[in-house]
């Protein structure tokens, strides 16, 4: 990763990018970083050394003065102990997400993208519709901690990897597991998958 990469246009060995909806994701990244901060009780001295970032760079971010990397948005989430996706939405409580709304993260390398499909991560559940292409490798994330997941095929297939035991599963199929037990995710055949996917408690 560069310095002057951004949400924008980061790309990472496990590339991750968000794709802004609109001009005020900016905003609401800055917001809800200052507003976690604040409700935990850290000044921004304590964030910099959890986060190895100077507290001025953290000042400029929360004033939507400049923007985070990926990197440096993931090792503040982390910090903050929240889930990454935490930081692109704002205090919705619309129980209603536009299809052309949605949050949406980008993995250029793996060809994979996820749509969140909750309005906001305040609760215990986050739910997402992911497509992949075929012969990408591994696109498993394993999270710091452990979380209850749940696998709905809806087209195409997958081969996950649980410890090391692999289940494939296809359109109509699902498949449940603690995020502790899994190792791999693969896109399995020549057509493009797209799967739902439930996780409790939020790990993105």
């Amino acid at each position: 990763m560069l310095p002057g990469d951004t949400l924008a246009d980061v790309k990472m060995p496990i590339a991750k990018r968000i794709t802004a909806k609109s001009s005020k994701n900016t905003t609401v990244i800055g917001a809800r970083i200052r507003e976690r901060r604040k409700e935990l009780g850290m000044g921004l001295q304590d964030l910099a050394g959890h986060t190895h970032l100077t507290a001025s760079f953290l000042s400029l971010v929360e004033r939507n003065r400049t923007n985070p990397s990926l990197d440096s948005l993931i090792r503040i989430a982390e910090a903050l102990d929240v889930p990454f996706f935490y930081f692109t939405r704002g205090n919705n409580h619309n129980p209603v997400v536009r299809r052309a709304e949605r949050t949406l993260i980008t993995f250029p390398k793996e060809n994979l993208t996820s749509e969140l499909l909750v309005p906001n991560l305040r609760g215990r559940l986050e739910v997402f519709v992911s497509r992949g292409k075929p012969n990408t490798g591994n696109i498993a994330r394993i999270p710091a901690h452990d979380s209850e997941e749940v696998i709905f095929m809806m087209k195409g297939s997958l081969r996950v990897r649980l410890h090391e035991t692999d289940y494939d599963i296809g359109a109509g199929d699902s498949i449940y597991f603690h995020l502790s037990a899994l190792r791999e995710i693969h896109v399995q055949g020549k057509r493009e998958a797209e799967w739902l996917t439930a996780i409790t408690p939020p790990v993105l």
